[in-house]
């Protein structure tokens, strides 16, 4: 099966495009490679191809998506039903409306700037309780000398004298089957529909240039290691349009002895064989500070512990999670001759319980084991 292109290579733009120019290189492609248009053998699956591209890269969500999880994460098809080029009832059809005699129709969508992403590090007590951060983001923004216009002195662009603004020109052809009118993009002002005829000279006519931010970011208590977060219009800047939005990608650092697992947390507790035997008090390590932990008497490898509320919060803002405790019981591999002595006589005094499949041993079992009893 022969892999499916790149969206952005098939529309011939980068993935730093606007709005704008995603639908400008489709009404491009579009025209010129409709099957009503273009009798070439292979056109007919360019255009479905580009449709493809164009539905996926002209919705905002499918666009994060895709810019995100590539094909998989628009998988599922496109265009609806019936439709085997996929622009009844979308936004193509007024795009065709023009190409055939629909009434010539331009309706067009608010613009918007394109989305940017970055990356945050987070220690695992900054992600479990939130914090302020500060990233630096360098982006397009509106020109401070044309404002975006691209004319010297922030002036206006005039009106294309060619296409009257419209940023098309009409071809008519006579055929044998009647009148057939095709709307192509105007060659003067490049579909634009209005001429920079005096480019201002900070941005070079472009309307735009780079700048380097840095902007706060509020850090959520609970958030985890690849979530992301989202800043509304801290995007690239686009002329007459809103900005686009930041998305921040969130790293947490892993813990010497926390380990994560949803809303709980978990922590190994090593403890001598005697505090395990005889019961205890120890203090246990939690993102809070410590607590003090009660050991019952005979306390078996492996055994858990649950300390409520001492887990992560919620992000969404319910019930905090609680840390599990996991008892690990240390075996000492250097012992001396009296610690030696006491445990041969306490094992002396022991019975050690078999389970019925003989295969594993009690506690105290391995200890008459390791001593040779």
């Amino acid at each position: 099966m022969t892999a499916k292109r790149d969206y952005y290579e098939i529309l011939g733009v980068s993935r730093n495009a606007t709005a704008e120019e995603i639908r400008r290189a489709y009404r491009r492609l579009a025209r010129k490679y409709h099957p009503d248009v273009n009798r070439e053998e292979g056109a007919e699956e360019r255009f479905k191809e580009i449709n493809e591209a164009y539905e996926v890269l002209g919705d905002e969500e499918r666009r994060a998506a895709y810019d995100r999880f590539g094909h998989a994460g628009v998988s599922g098809g496109f265009g609806a039903a019936g439709d085997p080029f996929g622009f009844s009832g979308s936004p193509f059809s007024d795009i065709f409306e023009t190409f055939f005699g629909g009434g010539g129709r331009r309706s067009r969508g608010p613009v918007r700037g394109a989305d940017l992403e970055t990356s945050v590090e987070l220690t695992f007590e900054e992600a479990i309780f939130g914090t302020e951060k500060e990233v630096e983001v360098t982006r397009l923004e509106l020109c401070d000398d044309c404002r975006g216009t691209r004319m010297r002195g922030g002036k206006q662009p005039p009106v294309c004298p060619v296409c009257g603004g419209s940023g098309e020109v009409r071809r008519v052809q006579h055929t044998i089957l009647g009148q057939f009118v095709t709307a192509m993009p105007c060659d003067n002002c490049g579909g634009e529909g209005r001429v920079i005829s005096d480019p201002c000279p900070t941005c070079r006519g472009r309307g735009r240039v780079a700048k380097t931010r840095t902007i706060a970011v509020t850090i959520p208590a609970g958030v985890d290691s690849d979530s992301t977060l989202r800043l509304t219009g801290q995007g690239e800047h686009v002329p007459n349009g809103t900005p686009g939005n930041l998305y921040v990608r969130i790293r947490v650092q892993p813990h010497p002895y926390f380990v994560r697992q949803g809303k709980q947390i978990h922590l190994d507790l090593p403890l001598n064989m005697v505090q395990a035997a005889l019961g205890a008090e120890v203090e246990v390590p939690t993102v809070d500070g410590p607590v003090e932990l009660k050991i019952p008497p005979g306390t078996q490898p492996g055994q858990q512990f649950r300390l409520r509320g001492k887990g992560v919060p919620d992000v969404r803002g319910g019930a905090r999670g609680d840390q599990i405790v996991t008892v690990r019981v240390v075996i000492p591999t250097e012992i001396t001759p009296e610690q030696r002595e006491l445990l041969r006589k306490l094992a002396e005094t022991l019975t050690t319980p078999d389970l019925e499949d003989g295969n594993r041993r009690g506690f105290f079992g391995k200890i008459k084991d390791a001593l040779g009893v």
